[in-house]
């Protein structure tokens, strides 16, 4: 899932540094609109513009609990940056792109609306890892590879959130590449042997669909869907920087770790 770049100067240097002195902390004046409502510290004013306060009776109610939650969650991402074979595949491409990474500065845990486990604030440049519903180690990898391949498409491919089609291509690339696989559809009951590649298609489309709606609460379903087929048969097919589909129960990927050296990515 992403937010929506309320940056107006142009994307013309690719580094991370620029990507950051263009950012803007001011948060749009419908925030609900571009899916700040769902990341309710990204639109608080205690000490900071994206702090959230909390009073005395959210502590006593037990929400104070939330900073264990947030230490867990900070030691997932630290451990899927050390080990994670698709993280340290992101990190590295990214790296080689000029968009270096520090997950000081770049990750954030934060408590978020239930419904999301995850997203990319590009105002920021930043991933958000929700601590209150990515509570283990192998959803905190789901995060982090779905929402470093939005910040991948920012950096690399001049990527405006504000354009609508924009968004649908990459919310197609994450879902393709970070989440969808046969075995996951099988499981739910929506795939057999006779329509695979069909029912990998209808996965990435229901889930950018899914996406696009949580980033822009503005448009409806039919204006979400015409974008997401305008731009499907060409954001669909495009695999960088992972480099395949990734299966259930495999070791796709190993395979992609392995192969991101021959394509001069910076891997650790």
């Amino acid at each position: 899932m992403t937010f929506i770049d309320y940056s107006n100067e142009e994307k013309s240097n690719k580094s991370s540094a620029t990507k950051e002195e263009k950012a803007t902390t001011t948060l749009p004046e419908d925030a609900s609109q571009w899916g700040y409502d769902m990341y309710p510290e990204r639109k608080g004013t205690s000490s900071g513009p994206y702090k959230k306060s909390r009073s005395i009776t959210d502590y006593l109610s037990g929400k104070g609990r939330d900073n264990i939650d947030k230490i867990r969650c900070e030691r997932n991402v630290y451990k899927c940056v050390k080990e994670s074979p698709l993280v340290k595949l992101m990190m590295g491409a990214l790296r080689s792109s000029g968009c270096g990474l520090d997950i000081r500065r770049h990750i954030a845990c934060e408590e978020c609306a239930p419904q999301v486990s995850g997203g990319y604030d590009p105002i920021m440049n930043q991933v958000i890892v929700c601590h209150n519903t990515a509570k283990n180690e192998g959803i905190v990898q789901g995060v982090l590879t779905h929402e470093l391949i939005h910040m991948f498409d920012y950096c690399r491919n001049d990527l405006d959130f504000k354009n609508l089609d924009h968004l649908a291509c990459t919310e197609i690339r994450a879902a393709n590449l970070a989440h969808c696989s046969f075995m996951s559809a099988w499981m739910s009951g929506n795939a057999s042997v006779f329509n695979i590649k069909e029912t990998h298609q209808d996965c990435v489309k229901s889930k950018a669909l899914s996406s696009v709606l949580a980033a822009r609460s503005g448009i409806s379903k039919t204006e979400a869907i015409n974008a997401i087929e305008r731009v499907f048969p060409k954001c669909y097919p495009d695999l960088e920087p992972i480099g395949r589909r990734l299966r259930r129960n495999s070791y796709d990927m190993y395979k992609a770790y392995e192969e991101g050296y021959y394509y001069g990515y910076d891997i650790p």
